[in-house]
């Protein structure tokens, strides 16, 4: 039996599922006491992140059975990084271990960010004391280059670049030749 799986952006419908997902998939976080957001989410806050910012779901034969989040720059004017941060990273505990994740994040890392947003790199916050997270994403490209106390937890902010010269241009403000 083949499975099918799509990536779309989230609805407002998906909400309640979307929460599910994420609870069952945060239990380790929560074990560790570490306050992510989305590992104490409450419906509002998955409806809120839904229609603010860009959430796509991975569905396997219709079931919804990982999340990633996008939000954009202009979304949140306190943040001073000028690229798209990714959050709310979940994949359902029965599909861990698959590539599932892994499909997802190159989807909106290469599909949605660097081939139709444009976006020269993208980043990401997690504490520095999960005991496998910074190096998952390091594996990925990722590259430390911030971190802040927030709540007790050392944060640690990790960009991957998508587009080098475009990155180029933009962290050496090199004008943009024709």
């Amino acid at each position: 039996m083949k499975l099918t799986q799509t990536i779309r952006l989230a609805l407002p419908e998906d909400a309640h599922t979307v929460l599910e997902l994420t609870l069952r998939s945060y239990e380790p976080i929560r074990k560790l006491n570490i306050n992510f957001t989305a590992a104490n989410a409450d419906l509002q806050l998955v409806l809120n992140n839904i229609t603010r910012n860009a959430m796509y779901v991975l569905e396997d034969e219709g079931k919804i059975i990982a999340t990633v989040t996008v939000r954009y720059p202009w979304a949140n004017p306190d943040h001073s990084d000028p690229y798209p941060f990714i959050w709310w990273f979940a994949v359902d505990p029965e599909y861990k271990q698959k590539g599932i994740g892994s499909k997802l994040l190159n989807f909106v890392e290469e599909n949605v960010l660097r081939d139709q947003v444009k976006a020269p790199a993208v980043y990401l916050a997690t504490a520095e004391r999960h005991p496998w997270l910074v190096s998952i994403y390091e594996r990925r490209g990722y590259r430390i280059f911030d971190e802040k106390i927030y709540e007790g937890d050392k944060i640690v902010f990790l960009r991957k670049i998508l587009n080098e010269p475009l990155y180029r241009i933009i962290e050496n403000k090199e004008p943009i030749s024709s």
